[in-house]
């Protein structure tokens, strides 16, 4: 505003400036004609209108570097005092000037359980009670199509973890998910054992028994999640015995699969867990740690940290009894044997540890091992279909 004001007396002092030294151009010329003609003349008018015509150019002069240098531009927006009522300082006068749109920045809010400071005459503010935090809102991200195993459909993408960093989320999408796109699922939580690498990588036949459990009439359809592993350890699962929270409530990760697709809420009526062999301990912890989030888990093959696993469903709320299956092959003895132990340190344990119902598969035989882990799976399925059935 004040610079399109500084147009004006420029152009103004330009006029006069050239009006006035044309002025005192005739004059002088009239002085050099009587000259000629040996005649005095007055040399006053011409003087006064010659210094009249260097005031206006150096009028000039100023007027044209404030313009151009924008000396007063930060006068054309008006800046509110420090504590303001929704606005703050810019953090560059440019923005005041080449940012029309943006105007005022709004004030961040402030932090919880932060006091503000009282403004000078008032009494102080009152302090802010800290509430509750927040719940997680879905993080929008896009899963692309990575594959078609076991007549569903694969998609892949990136989610935060809860360490902060993105890692990769496969999503298994079953077949019914495409022919009814009303129909909502239940989620399983599948947990790798291997540092960057999902679940379906290690276990390339978990699609197979999925989909065999759904086609044979013992699990309705459920979607697969399987996120990446984190690295910094050989066997991330050993991070139950560390931070059992940190595998159990990835609070990110259930907002954005629900927020992509259709999945029942989650919650101990539609949410399981499932691990296969090193992502086994995962599987148990996930359900021993948060009893209230899901609802059943299968740990198939696995070993497990016993003391570290009671300590987890110790410290779990008292709101839900924790459901596990322990599975394993018949020829697996030490599989079975670390499944008895589990379960005998669980019933011996307190709080929701001991109220855990923990049941034991040890009836499955097969040719080969891969046949065996088939099976295991497909029971695995089965077992979290018909836990949730009954909960929901």
């Amino acid at each position: 505003m004040v610079r399109s004001l500084l147009v004006l007396p420029l152009l103004a002092a330009a006029a006069g400036g050239v009006w006035l030294a044309r002025g005192a151009m005739l004059r002088w010329r009239d002085l050099r004609a009587a000259e000629t003609y040996e005649l005095a003349g007055d040399q006053r008018p011409m003087l006064a209108r010659a210094a009249g015509a260097m005031v206006c150019g150096v009028c000039v002069t100023a007027l044209t570097l404030l313009t151009a240098l924008g000396t007063f531009g930060g006068l054309s927006t008006p800046r509110p005092q420090s504590g303001a009522a929704g606005f703050v300082d810019s953090d560059s006068d440019s923005g005041s000037a080449g940012s029309g749109a943006a105007g005022g920045r709004q004030a961040a809010p402030p932090a919880a359980g932060a006091v503000p400071e009282a403004a000078p005459g008032n009494a102080a503010a009152p302090a802010v009670v800290p509430g509750p935090p927040p719940a997680p809102s879905p993080v929008p991200s896009r899963f692309d199509s990575v594959g078609h195993p076991g007549g569903g459909e694969l998609l892949q993408s990136a989610v935060l973890g809860p360490d902060g960093k993105p890692r990769n989320v496969r999503v298994w999408l079953p077949a019914q998910y495409a022919k009814d796109p009303n129909a909502k699922f239940p989620v399983v939580v599948m947990h790798a054992a291997t540092p960057r690498k999902t679940a379906d990588t290690e276990v390339p036949d978990v699609f197979e028994g999925l989909s065999s459990a759904v086609q044979t009439g013992k699990s309705r359809p459920f979607i697969l999640v399987a996120p990446e592993a984190p690295n910094g350890t050989e066997h991330p699962c050993e991070l139950v015995a560390a931070a059992p929270q940190a595998i159990a409530d990835d609070a990110v990760l259930r907002t954005t699969v629900a927020a992509a697709f259709r999945t029942l809420p989650p919650g101990p009526a539609s949410w399981g867990t499932l691990g296969v062999e090193g992502g086994a301990p995962c599987a148990a912890a996930a359900a021993l740690a948060r009893p209230d989030l899901y609802g059943a888990a299968a740990a198939v093959s696995g070993r497990y940290d016993d003391v570290a696993l009671v300590r987890t469903g110790a410290e779990a709320p008292a709101t839900a009894s924790p459901k596990l299956l322990l599975a394993a092959a018949k020829a697996d003895a030490p599989g079975l044997d670390a499944a008895r132990k589990l379960q005998a340190a669980l019933r011996g344990g307190t709080g929701a540890a001991a109220r855990a119902d923990v049941r034991i598969s040890d009836n499955v035989q097969d040719y080969t091992a891969d046949r065996s882990r088939l099976r295991l799976v497909r029971q695995a399925v089965q077992y979290l279909a018909e836990t949730l059935a009954k909960a929901s």
